[in-house]
């Protein structure tokens, strides 16, 4: 059992129809079970909801110890990437389809969240992948993810890449793309493409090409305590992709170079919560008859 939380910051995906009523409702709770409540200032201005103040996330960050979230996993990872060099967990409400890490239904938060609330609680810790874009010896640009980073042509056309782990050249990829994962972010673009699964407690990322020309250029897990780099050696209108939120266009010669962030997302469940439990659900695996 932890400590209850004081101050809690709410977040809503202000684009969906109907957050509003779920979030003042959730607002309502906790501040008759006692706790401080701010909110986010864009999912206050666009759900026109100013009753309870609106702050930005680094002003967040400074009196909030908790963070809920309410949407998808999309709203759920801008918000953990943006949060995560703060050091604040993270409670996602599900509002949207698969919900592999906003994992309370929104039928029943009421019954989630009260424990949660005082202390009761599983946590975990999502690791985050951070790099850039580097031409001429030069940084270019800088992003974070906490899903994956994608190395891609907007044309569709093949490309090449040449990708090193460390000080070790592995190989040079044509195909239409390259995808780096976190274990998060292995259930997302980087299963549909025929990845694996890692656990979150593996420290790895999965590569997987996407649509190679070669098919003896398989999807492999990598260590993530060194630096991968992918330099652009052939193709037209490329681009590196963080969480397809950092775009960034890429020439000849341009490399994305990644390692692993100081940073961790963190986030909270409710007792009794399974990372196996989730892919059963969200992947409608079969539990067998015992």
């Amino acid at each position: 059992m932890s400590t209850p939380f004081r101050h809690v910051a709410l977040f809503g995906k202000y684009q969906a129809q109907g957050v509003r009523p779920i979030l003042e409702e959730i607002a309502q709770f906790l501040v008759r079970g006692g706790v401080e409540v701010s909110v986010d200032h864009d999912t206050a201005m666009n759900s026109d909801w100013l009753d309870y103040g609106a702050m930005r996330i680094d002003e967040l960050a400074q009196v909030c110890d908790l963070a809920v979230v309410v949407g998808g996993d999309g709203t759920m990872l801008g918000i953990g990437r943006e949060l995560a060099r703060h050091g604040i967990p993270l409670v996602g409400i599900n509002q949207g389809r698969l919900g592999f890490i906003t994992d309370i239904p929104a039928t029943n938060w009421r019954e989630a969240l009260a424990p949660m609330i005082k202390g009761d609680y599983e946590a975990e810790s999502r690791p985050m992948i951070e790099g850039g874009v580097w031409r001429d010896g030069e940084q270019i640009f800088q992003g974070f993810a906490l899903n994956d980073v994608v190395v891609r042509s907007s044309t569709s056309s093949m490309i090449e890449l040449r990708v090193t782990v460390g000080a070790d050249h592995m190989a040079n990829i044509r195909s239409d793309g390259v995808i780096v994962a976190s274990p998060t972010g292995s259930t997302a673009y980087a299963l549909s493409a025929g990845g694996p699964i890692l656990h979150p407690g593996i420290g790895g990322w999965a590569m997987v090409p996407v649509a190679s020309h070669t098919l003896s250029n398989r999807p492999i897990v990598l260590p993530d305590d060194q630096e991968v780099l992918l330099e652009l050696v052939q193709g037209k209108e490329a681009s590196a992709n963080f969480d397809m939120h950092g775009l960034a266009s890429m020439l000849l010669g341009d490399t994305v170079r990644m390692q692993r962030s100081q940073h961790k997302a963190r986030f909270l469940h409710p007792r009794g919560w399974s990372y196996y439990a989730t892919l059963r659900n969200k992947l409608h695996w079969h539990e067998g008859t015992a």
